[in-house]
């Protein structure tokens, strides 16, 4: 059996299709990262938002704020997208519940997936100002992507150190696998090749 989640907050139907076929990976990527994203989100109790896995470090919800503003700051800046007022980014409230993190994370990914499915080559290969250097915006997006996946990865992290559950993301955790799972955690895995 392969590998499903347990939530697809952004359904492949609603992923547009790229102008160009060979570039429609980084916006199903996108849409799966932000997917896998909410689905540890999910995981959060409000109890938990305040939790720092050390004195020195973010708590959780620092964390999820973080993300939705570095996330717009990303796409409207570098990529040169069109985002929302940064006044209207975080949900309202001095101390949010989660879900209201998730809705607003999916309610401010969604809209990117047309621009970026509508970009061309010139548009993706294109250098764009990243911090104090130049990129090509295709280099950016995909370090949206990893920035975000490291964020996701505390998020995991703190859950971990809460003992609680922690969703698969990308395969079989300790909480959750399936049939045909297949983790590389032996030499024998390792040694496998292709055809």
């Amino acid at each position: 059996m392969p590998m499903t989640y347990e939530h697809e907050f952004i359904p492949a139907a609603a992923v547009p299709r790229a102008r160009v076929p060979l570039l429609q990976h980084l916006v199903d990527t996108y849409a799966s990262e932000t997917s896998k994203t909410a689905a540890v989100w999910s995981e959060l109790r409000a109890g938990q938002l305040e939790f720092r896995s050390h004195a020195r470090s973010s708590s959780v919800r620092q964390i999820l704020v973080h993300q939705i503003l570095s996330e717009r700051r990303f796409f409207a800046e570098f990529v040169g997208l069109a985002e929302p007022a940064v006044e209207a980014l975080l949900p309202p409230g001095e101390a949010p519940g989660v879900a209201a993190y998730i809705e607003r994370l999916l309610a401010l990914a969604l809209p990117r997936l047309v621009p970026l499915a509508d970009g061309d080559e010139a548009f993706w290969l294109a250098e764009v100002p990243f911090f104090d250097v130049r990129r090509q915006r295709i280099w950016v997006v995909w370090r949206r992507i990893l920035h975000t996946a490291h964020h996701r990865a505390q998020v995991g992290l703190a859950l971990r150190l809460l003992e609680d559950r922690v969703p698969a993301t990308y395969g079989p955790t300790a909480d959750v696998t399936w049939t045909g799972a297949d983790p590389t955690t032996t030499l024998d895995a390792a040694r496998r090749q292709g055809t």
